[in-house]
């Protein structure tokens, strides 16, 4: 992690009741000299008119994959968005709903905070009231309105890095909840209220 990047992950993770949309932009804005050469393509970019924000996952349980950029210059690219709907789907009955701009740019400046080129392992994204009703029925800890139902929600890992690195790049956007479940090895990331819980 550069020094940038810590004096960033200091200062946000020292400021817990930083406003959300504030904390995801500072986490943006802190890595970008380190994402310019990736990105160096991107129209504008190297210009300094504007940033891009970019999603990399993909799904055990479906086997895709999605490597996309979905924010350039201020603007939520829509081919993009619709892409990450549909890969966020209940994988079970294959339906979509529109997903939360806001969980997705938590992913990613979390992403960026994490300095890694490895891609998120979706665990859960989003989920049918059926499904949530079935998972409910096999544990106490599924909650009966997940924001997963509103499309609000993703669990999710990442090679290389542990569930307490994860949440604490999250925790460091000051923009949602974040729980850690670290015998599961997963971490859950949602854009509802700021939060924190878990072990």
């Amino acid at each position: 992690m550069g020094t940038r990047q810590w004096d960033l992950w200091q200062m946000t993770a020292d400021n817990s009741k930083s406003l959300t949309r504030r904390g995801v932009l500072k986490a943006f804005a802190a890595t970008t000299i380190t994402a310019a050469p990736t990105f160096a393509s991107a129209a504008g970019f190297l210009r300094g008119a504007g940033d891009i924000r970019k999603i990399k996952m993909h799904s055990g349980r479906t086997g895709e994959r999605i490597d996309t950029i979905y924010w350039i210059e201020g603007e939520y690219i829509p081919e993009a968005m619709a892409e990450i709907n549909r890969f966020m789907r209940d994988w079970r009955n294959g339906s979509i709903i529109q997903f939360d701009n806001r969980t997705v740019d938590i992913l990613a400046a979390s992403h960026r905070l994490l300095d890694t080129d490895a891609s998120y392992l979706l665990l859960s994204g989003y989920r049918s009231p059926q499904t949530n009703a079935m998972l409910r029925s096999r544990s106490r800890s599924v909650a009966r309105n997940s924001l997963h139902m509103k499309g609000q929600a993703t669990d999710i890992r990442l090679e290389g890095r542990s569930v307490s690195q994860i949440s604490r790049a999250a925790i460091s956007c000051s923009a949602g909840g974040v729980g850690k479940y670290s015998r599961s090895n997963f971490v859950h990331i949602d854009c509802g209220d700021v939060r924190v819980w878990g072990r």
